[in-house]
Parts: structure tokens; sequence; C-alpha cells
């Protein structure tokens, strides 16, 4: 058993926050949490920390420069490697709609990244999510109409999308367009997790849509109508549904602080998803960029493409996570809405929280607020 060691420092569990004095793991899990009086210890590998466990971003297009559409196997390692750097574990690369050809070239890819990121001190990649393939044009936002699909039978049978040989598969679809909810009956059939978004949608379709399977929401209030007191709207029958979750970008951009308070109160922290929903331009600066065939312009954090819509944001999961703090939401809520929910919703039950027997992904913030070192496999990244 290895063991890292601290003094000063704190813990998030499930729970409750903790002193912590070191974590043992072998193999990559951990097998040992110790709350004694060793954190007085004279040596110790970290002081001051408080440990979450790793973050895991189910919806990011890129960073560093580079998109997860045009990228090689290289280019994702470095996107992976940005985002270790920025306490996210694990991440599911994102395709915004596109060719069947390069929706081939992009699966290839993201399945010679996973293995090459095997033993790799990088954020592993677990599957791949397609947002907007199937969405209602009405509620594009950035994304191209040009390349979106129709549900057809032959579609609900099969979803002719191409797949990772092994991984987390998802997609984000609106259920009205023709032939929705059954393309999500099957789509949840052959075990991919549906999540509603970029929709207009009536509560009545919005019902067949859960009733069959489609569960999540993509990146709330984004995209989707929003809620009137005489209009339930997309958001309302979210909010409304307590068995629907939702995920949300928290870059005080795509939706303003208080209603990000509002909306995660009301839908409760642990049905919450915290998300990135980062594209290229994510850690390069403000700039023009260009991306998914559009000039993107970035001026004060803000993303814009030439249709004026805001284009994805460019903050990291750390970045969510510490606005969310800023928010009064407690270090045991945000790291249920940034590891452990996520981790729920694509279905892993090895990761996502800091217990006995999970995965050794973890993340030592420092009282300063910036990321000491990142952990994931039981392999240590230093800042």
């Amino acid at each position: 058993m290895d063991v890292i060691s601290f003094r000063n420092s704190q813990v998030v569990l499930p729970t409750s926050v903790r002193e912590l004095s070191g974590i043992g793991f072998d193999d990559g899990q951990i097998v040992e949490l110790f709350f004694d009086d060793n954190a007085s210890a004279a040596e110790c590998d970290f002081e001051s920390v408080t440990v979450f466990p790793g973050f895991v971003d189910v919806h990011i297009h890129g960073a560093v420069g580079v998109d997860v559409n045009e990228a090689d196997a290289d280019g994702l390692l470095q996107i992976a490697g940005y985002l270790a750097k920025n306490g996210v574990t694990s991440w599911v690369p994102t395709l915004v709609p596109d060719s069947d050809a390069n929706y081939e070239r992009s699966i290839r890819e993201i399945g010679c990244l996973m293995g090459m990121q095997v033993d790799e001190p990088v954020a592993q990649a677990v599957g791949v999510h397609y947002e907007g393939v199937f969405a209602s044009e009405k509620m594009c936002g950035a994304l191209r109409p040009e390349f979106f699909k129709v549900a057809n039978r032959q579609l609900a049978k099969d979803s002719r999308l191409p797949r990772l040989e092994k991984g987390v598969h998802m997609t984000t679809l609106a259920p009205e367009i023709d032939g929705g909810i059954e393309l999500i009956k099957a789509l949840v059939a052959d075990g991919w997790v549906v999540s509603i978004g970029h929709t207009r949608a009536d509560a009545g379709t919005l019902d067949r849509a859960f009733a069959v399977g489609a569960r999540h929401m993509t990146h709330f209030f984004n995209a989707m109508t929003g809620i009137h007191h005489r209009d339930l709207g997309v958001a309302g029958w979210g909010l409304g549904n307590k068995d629907v979750t939702f995920d949300i970008i928290a870059d005080g951009i795509h939706v303003h602080p208080q209603m990000l308070r509002v909306a995660c109160r009301s839908k409760s922290p642990d049905n919450v998803t915290l998300i990135s929903d980062s594209v290229a331009p994510t850690g390069l600066g403000d700039g023009e960029y260009e991306l998914w065939g559009e000039t993107i312009k970035v001026t004060d954090g803000r993303t814009q493409n030439e249709r004026g819509s805001i284009a994805g944001s460019v903050i990291s999961l750390f970045d969510a996570a510490r606005r969310m703090l800023g928010l009064a939401f407690s270090e045991v809520e945000v790291a249920k809405m940034a590891s452990t929910n996520p981790a729920r919703l694509l279905g892993f039950d090895d990761r996502g929280s800091i217990e006995i027997g999970k995965r050794a992904d973890f993340v030592g913030i420092d009282a300063s607020g910036n990321i000491a070192f990142t952990m994931i496999g039981g392999k240590i990244l230093c800042q």
C-alpha cells in the first residue's frame, strides 16, 4: 500500500468534511483513510489542503486550442493533460453535429486515446457524448443545423451513430423531433445515456420522453424554453419533475449567478451536475479563434459566434466548483455536483467520491483556493 500524507488538512466525504492525515491506495484504488493524529507528523506530502473527489466532466468540446471534432488522439491527450491540471479525473469528449465521415474519424481517435491514456496521469476519457445530432433547429444555439439528423424508423433501430468498442455513449436530443420518442426508447434499450436538450418540447412530449428513459437535461436553461408564470416551459418541467436531473454551466455567463443558486437549490445538489461545456479556446485567453466553421470571439471570458450566440464556455470544471462554493454551497454539495452526480449519471460506481474501494481519483485544493495536486488512478500530478 502507498500512502499520501497530509497535515492540517481535510477531506470531503459523501456526507461530511473531516480532518485528514492520509489516504492509502493500492493498484489505483483507495484502501484506507487515516483520520488520526498522524496529521501532526513532522513530514508530510501536503499541508493545509482540502481534498475533493476528482471532478467528472460529462460535457466538454475542447481546450488549449484543440477541438474534439477535429482532434487526433495526440490532440485529445493534450486536452486530457490540461483537464488533469484543473482537477478533472474523468471526462466525456463531446462532439457537435458533423458529417458521418468525421464522426467515424473522431470515434477512432477517441478509441485510440482510451488506449493511450492507460497509466498516464491525465484525465481519463470514459466515452463519447454526441450533442444535438437530433435537435430542434429553433433551439440550435451554436450548433450547426446543416448536420442535424432526422429520426426515422431505421435510425430508431440502430441510431446510425458510430460507437466506441468500450465506454459510455451519451447523447443530447430534442424529443419533439419526428420519431424522437421511438429514438429515445431504442437508444436507452441499447445502453445510451439520453439527455433532453436543444428543445422546445411541450410538457406532454417531455412526459413521454421521461417515460421511455430520458431522465436528464443538458445545460439547464440554455437552448430550451424558459419558465413563465403562464407557460411551464422546458425548464419549468425540469424543475417540477422530482425524478429528473440536470446539468448546468456555472460560468456566471450562461446562467446568472443568482439563478444558478435558485435552480440548484430548487432541484437540490443531489440532482445537479456541473459541466464546463468548454470549447477549444479554453486556457488561451481572449481573442478570435476558428471553431466549427466560423470565427469565435472570446471577450472577458465570454464566447460569441458570428450569429451572436454564446458558443460554449472557456471555464474548467474547477472554475465551476469554485463559483458554486462562492454561492454558499458547501464542500459536500459541490463534491456531489462536480464528482458524485456526473459519475452516477454515466453509470459508474467506482469513482465520484472518496471511499474505500473507489478509484484513487482526487484533487487537493490549497488554502489560497488553487489546485495543489491531482491524483488519477493512484498517480499524482503536482502543480
